[in-house]
């Protein structure tokens, strides 16, 4: 079955970067849309980044467009999401998803099959 391995999350400050990490166990990684959902203390789950399985087509959410940009490695069954100029509302537990093919409609969180278990990113202002 496949799973879901963050890595990268830690505390940083208001306008620096960081770089998360993906590792996807399982068959056919090149076979999958690749996403990144944050959740933030008493908000709801955001989509904010995703990559297709069939090519470089990617989309974000306004919220972090400019700034974060989503890439996958398939050699490496490895996705990222490089996160710059980060500010303090960018504080969430992220989580690395995955659907097989095409998620029906990529903006939704429960349309991604499978979950890793979460990284924390705090950024301090």
């Amino acid at each position: 079955q496949v799973q879901l391995v963050e890595s990268g999350g830690r505390l940083v400050q208001a306008g620096g970067s960081l770089r998360l990490s993906c590792t996807f166990s399982g068959p056919s990684f090149n076979t999958y849309t690749m996403a990144w959902v944050r959740q933030a203390p008493g908000k709801e789950r955001e989509v904010v980044a995703t990559m297709w399985w069939s090519g470089s087509r990617t989309a974000y959410a306004d919220s972090v467009k400019g700034r974060f940009a989503i890439s996958r490695d398939n050699a490496k069954n490895t996705a990222y999401l490089q996160m710059n100029s980060l500010k303090s509302e960018d504080t969430a537990v992220y989580y690395c998803v995955a659907e097989p093919r095409d998620p029906i409609t990529y903006t939704k969180p429960s349309h991604y099959h499978y979950w890793g278990q979460g990284t924390q990113v705090t950024v301090s202002s």
